[in-house]
């Protein structure tokens, strides 16, 4: 049977219902038979006009704000490429027989989008239908012709509260936002350049999370050729679990800067961990890299190892001087420590439990795998090893757990 070829542009045109399309510009491309016929314009009246030159709103009613829900609807669109669906919504339209005169009109609109090949909003799909018969209820008599038009008002008052309510939600959290890339900002600043060393970090909040989360990275200068570098995780997401992070974050940085060592580095911060509500099980690992000896000198606080991935390609895990988390003893006692070379043009890859550990799947698998990714791409430079390294192990649709990342060519 031979395949019948679809004509899209008819099938567009033919279309139950009013339907137009608009570019992000809010321009009209193009409109259905319905469209043109109960809106009473000719396609050459639309083709180009931008949608409210077209329809603009009614200059008589103060209180108008059908173009403003509109436009911001559209605007959405665009911005999200997620469809848009408006409550009930007042639109009046100018009489083309009599101008200046407005004629009421209620109208229940959707806005979706059009995809190009790049992802980006390439087109709006504007699909409305008219609904203002049915908001007036006139005609008839009765009691139950009463009792819809009782209805019917209620419903639209309850659309508009609903549109309301909405738009006051979407500002709140377009606040909540701004607060929280301003706490990103501030509790995990850009770092500082280590030298003539080059390294990268990266940092990924959870799916569906603020832009915050417990997990945090740092890089201390110290005297001579080194560096103290850390990574951290504080249990749980969201603001309360970044505002913990934060002060130790900041302890442990300032302790980097007197501390003889790493583990003398955690013992400190661990002290102060017992007077930080929300610190319990806190987990860290803090490496000194010294550049004049070759040497990492590292402790760890119940993380998962830095990597030590070596010129000829083999990965080794800094396994050898692992202790409980952070306030997890009742009383205080000494950290581990543990020292080892390192060749020149090597790579040190921190990380948090985000880039590796699934659900249901055994430690070592996502150590496995992180090896393996680290052997494939290790000639990269750090910044292109941190973009490959989240490619590979962090799933296409977003963690369910947060990811901090810092990699550093030794």
């Amino acid at each position: 049977m031979r395949k019948q070829q679809i004509d899209y542009a008819a099938v567009f045109h033919a279309l139950p219902g009013m339907v137009a399309l608009l570019t992000p510009d809010l321009e009209y491309a193009d409109a259905n038979e319905d469209f043109l016929r109960l809106a009473g314009r000719t396609r050459e009246q639309l083709l180009g006009r931008y949608i409210f030159d077209v329809f603009p709103q009614n200059p008589n009613d103060p209180a108008a704000a059908g173009l403003r829900e509109t436009q911001a609807s559209m605007l959405r669109v665009v911005a999200t490429g997620e469809r848009d669906t408006m409550a009930l919504l007042r639109y009046d339209i100018e009489d083309r027989e009599r101008p200046g005169h407005w004629v009421e009109h209620f109208w229940s609109p959707v806005n979706a989008p059009v995809l190009g090949p790049d992802g980006d909003v390439v087109l709006i799909v504007h699909r409305v239908e008219e609904v203002t018969e049915l908001i007036r209820a006139r005609g008839g008599t009765g009691s139950d012709n009463s009792r819809a038009r009782v209805l019917e008002a209620e419903l639209y008052t309850r659309a508009r509260e609903l549109q309301e309510l909405n738009e006051r939600l979407r500002r709140a959290q377009a606040r909540d936002r701004e607060v929280a890339l301003a706490l990103q900002e501030a509790m995990l600043p850009a770092p500082t350049p280590v030298g003539h060393h080059r390294a990268a970090v990266r940092y990924r909040p959870a799916v569906g999370s603020l832009n915050v989360c417990g997990d945090w990275y740092d890089l201390v200068d110290l005297p001579g050729d080194r560096i103290a570098v850390a990574v951290g995780d504080v249990v749980g997401h969201g603001l309360r679990a970044a505002g913990v992070m934060g002060q130790l974050r900041s302890a442990l940085s300032a302790a980097a800067r007197v501390a003889d060592g790493p583990a003398r580095a955690l013992e400190a911060v661990g002290l102060y961990a017992r007077h930080v509500e929300g610190a319990e099980s806190t987990t860290v690992v803090k490496t000194y890299i010294d550049w004049d000896t070759h040497t990492l000198t590292y402790s760890s606080a119940g993380h998962l190892p830095p990597a030590l991935l070596h010129p000829d390609g083999t990965v080794t895990f800094l396994d050898r001087a692992t202790d409980p988390p952070l306030g997890a003893r009742p009383e205080h006692v000494p950290r581990p420590e543990a020292r080892t070379a390192f060749a020149e043009g090597s790579t040190l890859v921190l990380y948090t439990d985000g880039l590796i550990e699934r659900r249901h799947e055994d430690i070592d698998t996502g150590l496995a795998r992180l090896a393996d990714s680290l052997a494939r791409h290790g000639e990269a430079d750090p910044e292109a090893l941190a973009d490959a390294l989240l490619a590979d192990l962090l799933p296409p649709a977003g963690n369910t757990d947060d990811t901090a990342l810092v990699i550093i060519r030794l």
